[in-house]
């Protein structure tokens, strides 16, 4: 009984590595092709993260979050975060004395006709359509970050798949030879009871 028991609880672990082994391969599959989109997206956007006197011009804070990227290509998700958080934002917020576009539009919105040609009007109409696009591409740009960490995420995810589908196949190898031990055990046992 005791041999039949381990050759179940062995081939269900078995099964468990399978499914694993499987998940992992596609966890995998998910972790390169999200890298790869993510990279290829970026890239194609040329963007080149500030350096000098872009950097210099940031506030502290902001230009720090930079420094490490400084010059290279936009290509990973941390630089489409850091870019989006530190370089944009700081720009609209400087451009808008920290005003959101919400609130310049509703402000825009809110004048007449008349005001709105006015040349102040021109200014605030403006800098409603900067904050409009800065937000946009602030937005796409951390799509690009969400999408890159998910891929990190699944290759994490992956690497766990693997190691358990291997401690499973050690546990389900481990428990079949203890099943053949049990049945030689209660082979022989007879055997001595004759004797």
């Amino acid at each position: 009984m005791r041999a039949v028991l381990d050759k179940l609880i062995s081939w269900t672990g078995l099964a468990l590595a399978a499914v694993l082994l499987i998940a992992g391969g596609l966890l995998t599959w998910a972790n390169t092709f999200i890298g790869d989109q993510v990279d290829q997206q970026l890239t194609q956007q040329g963007i080149t993260m500030p350096e000098g006197e872009a950097l210099a011009s940031l506030p502290k804070e902001d230009a720090a979050a930079l420094e490490e990227y400084a010059g290279s290509e936009l290509n990973t998700g941390p630089e489409a975060k850091a870019y989006a958080d530190h370089y944009i934002l700081a720009h609209m917020n400087a451009a808008s004395d920290g005003r959101t576009y919400q609130e310049v539009s509703s402000e825009f919105l809110a004048l007449d006709d008349e005001a709105k040609a006015s040349e102040e009007g021109q200014a605030l109409g403006g800098l409603r359509q900067t904050l409009f696009m800065g937000n946009t591409l602030r937005g796409l740009l951390l799509y690009g970050y969400a999408f890159a960490t998910i891929g990190t995420i699944a290759g994490y995810a992956a690497l766990a798949a693997f190691l358990g589908a291997f401690v499973l196949l050690a546990l389900a190898q481990l428990g079949m030879r203890h099943a053949r031990r049990t049945v030689e055990t209660e082979e022989r046992q007879p055997e001595l009871a004759t004797a």
